[in-house]
């Protein structure tokens, strides 16, 4: 199970995008919405929705695809979220 990493995007609750990498998407959805152990930025917009994700990552292969994503243009998200 090397390969079980997979990087996402979500939508938060005021339109903002947030981009991430997990081996547990379910899990760390619900991080995001529900516990102390979501990322600070959508702790403070809730509720979030997966809009976008790409698997089949190692750790850091997966961390390398999430910077990438990053630095795309909100332009360029909205794009690759709309072609999945």
């Amino acid at each position: 199970m090397k390969n079980k990493y997979l990087v996402y995007i979500l939508r938060c609750a005021d339109g903002t995008l947030y981009i991430g990498s997990t081996n547990d998407i379910v899990r760390r959805l619900k991080e995001h919405n529900e516990s102390k152990n979501g990322a600070r930025y959508t702790k403070a917009r809730r509720p979030v929705t997966l809009v976008y994700k790409e698997a089949g990552y190692t750790r850091s292969s997966a961390l390398g695809r999430e910077y990438e994503l990053k630095k795309l243009s909100r332009r360029e998200k909205l794009d690759l979220i709309s072609k999945e």
